[in-house]
């Protein structure tokens, strides 16, 4: 799989690996949070031979079972390698009931570097200082700027292509469905219909219910 990189944001964060600190990514859906985290991965396997990596994407089905920090804390416990540089990173840690504790528990031993993604819908700046008692660090993650939407698309930098950005945005998985015919209008139709129905309305229900 090509990375196409986004440096705004891997520089931002590359000076805080191994810093004894959570490295939060967050963002609306679908702007690219976890390519960012495995640019990241890319960038520690490259520059750190001693590196054990650990590596849980909570959309894939290898990690149905992790449904509680319980379950994420017993599923780790076996895989840091003692005389490695241990790094861990989950994807939509958001999805595990409670994950903090784990993290917490993580950071306190200072048995590996934490990195973790998540949408901003379930995130909210002030969740995580409850969530993560102020230890960890937040970078908003946002779609592709123009100048990144020229990268990904591969175009020059004129009127046209301005008109292009302006009428799609910079959502970055247009790049693989191209910016012809109705193509780029059902899949944008489609993630905001997403995010109004899982993220605006399924929060304030479960915000109206929640005591």
């Amino acid at each position: 799989m090509k990375l196409i990189q986004r440096p705004l944001y891997t520089e931002r964060v590359i000076p805080f690996i191994n810093k004894q600190v959570i490295k939060v990514l967050t963002g609306q859906r679908r702007v690219g949070k976890s390519y960012v985290m495995l640019q990241l991965m890319e960038h520690i396997r490259n520059t750190d031979q001693n590196a054990n990596i650990v590596y849980i994407n909570m959309e894939l089905d290898n990690y149905i079972h992790i449904k509680t920090h319980v379950d994420l804390s017993a599923y780790i416990e076996d895989k840091f390698v003692e005389g490695k540089n241990n790094y861990f990173f989950i994807d939509e840690v958001q999805e595990v009931q409670e994950f903090e504790r784990t993290l917490r528990s993580l950071l306190a031993k200072g048995i590996c570097d934490i990195y973790c993604t998540g949408s901003n819908a379930n995130m909210l700046s002030g969740e995580l200082a409850t969530y993560l008692s102020g230890r960890y660090l937040v970078f908003n993650i946002h779609s592709l700027s123009y100048q990144e939407f020229l990268q990904f698309h591969q175009l020059e930098n004129k009127f046209e292509s301005l008109v292009l950005y302006l009428r799609y945005g910079g959502m970055p998985f247009l790049s693989n469905i191209g910016l012809q015919d109705d193509l780029p209008y059902e899949y944008l139709r489609n993630v905001y219909s997403t995010i109004l129905l899982k993220d605006v309305v399924a929060r304030r229900i479960f915000g109206m219910f929640h005591f």
